[in-house]
């Protein structure tokens, strides 16, 4: 189920170096990517993960549990993670975690 309102708060929003680095090195405009990428997320579009992980996640909006998220950026996958407490969401790549 897609929403088009933010299910929930991102928090403070910070990235890892990879991610930083992965955008530096692309011909796209990062502001605007990053800024599509937390939408999803907070609109309750969890992107490339499996239907359990969705349910969890759909679950995990009303229980206050963590929240992840998976995109693909020209070719890389990005997490997009917010904590319980909805204190943090940082974007990082799958290695970095």
């Amino acid at each position: 189920m897609k929403h088009t309102k933010k299910r929930f708060k991102l928090g403070h929003v910070v990235m890892t170096e990879g991610v930083k680095e992965m955008f530096e090195a692309e011909t796209l405009v990062p502001p605007l990517i990053i800024k599509h990428l937390l939408k999803r997320h907070a609109r309750g579009d969890w992107g490339d993960v499996d239907d359990d992980d969705k349910q969890l996640n759909n679950d995990s909006v009303s229980s206050g549990n963590r929240l992840m998220s998976s995109y693909t950026v020209s070719g890389e996958k990005v997490w997009v993670i917010t904590e319980a407490d909805r204190s943090t969401t940082t974007l990082l790549l799958p290695e970095e975690y």
